[in-house]
């Protein structure tokens, strides 16, 4: 039988954790959670759940997370958002896979649904939205500020099995949430792209409308209803801001020279 520790990091999750963990019994044989300075409940649902607690300056996703990967003890590593839970397919699926033996040489990857102001969103590009979580310890590490990915150290890429059922995914309980959030990260992505040396050349408006037909009608927002129409809306606006703030630093860097 196969040994899984689970590792999520947390700040201010009072609202999803304990759902989190509920979700990872009989599945996980250790629970990590690394925290970055919650001034919630977050600590205490955590403690009253037995999983171990650690507090942990932040220094970014990747190094959040490598930091939180390396207190694992057991031989894979399952990791898991706060704001995600195992659906009880899935559950079942790991729980049968440990005890008929995970796959040394692979990586397993789950499709992950998202429930969106109390509507799970089936389209608009985010579903099945499959990410890989969970590894055999140690064989990964993360790499990037924003949109963190997943590095494997072999020199060829392991090969990927789906496990069957899908990651919970409760990302926004409002729109004026997903508009912060998006408006946060968007910045970063445009300051991503300019530090790796990409320029902005044009095209603002027209990346942005593309960005919305994309999500609405290529990929279908349009049957998620009022839901997709905003998802879809919130999508562009994140295309807009990020080639914004990519045009404001290739401005600076031009009035310098």
């Amino acid at each position: 039988m196969d040994h899984i520790s689970a590792i999520i990091i947390t700040k201010n999750e009072e609202r999803n954790i304990r759902r989190c963990l509920e979700s990872l019994a009989g599945v996980a044989d250790e629970i990590i959670v690394v925290d970055s300075g919650s001034t919630d409940a977050t600590e205490a649902l955590c403690r009253e759940a037995g999983v171990h607690f650690e507090r942990h300056e932040w220094e970014g996703y990747d190094g959040q997370k490598n930091y939180a990967d390396s207190l694992a003890s057991q031989e894979w590593t399952l990791s898991i958002d706060a704001d995600e839970a195992l659906s009880p397919e899935l559950r079942e699926s790991l729980k049968r896979m440990k005890q008929e033996g995970l796959e040394p040489g692979t990586v397993y990857s789950v499709n992950r649904l998202t429930n969106y102001c109390g509507r799970w969103i089936q389209h608009c590009g985010w579903y099945p939205d499959a990410r890989i979580r969970l590894w055999r310890t140690g064989a990964a590490t993360w790499d990037g500020e924003v949109h963190e990915e997943l590095l494997f150290h072999e020199p060829q890429s392991p090969r990927t099995a789906t496990l069957h059922g899908d990651l919970l995914h409760y990302s926004y309980y409002s729109v004026s949430e997903h508009v912060q959030r998006t408006a946060k990260y968007a910045t970063m992505a445009g300051e991503k792209a300019f530090h790796q040396g990409r320029r902005y050349r044009g095209g603002l408006a027209l990346k942005t409308a593309w960005t919305f037909l994309r999500c609405y009608l290529l990929r279908g927002g349009l049957l998620d209803g009022r839901a997709g129409y905003t998802v879809s809306k919130i999508s562009s606006f994140y295309t807009l801001i990020k080639y914004a703030r990519l045009r404001e630093l290739t401005q600076q860097e031009e009035d310098k020279e």
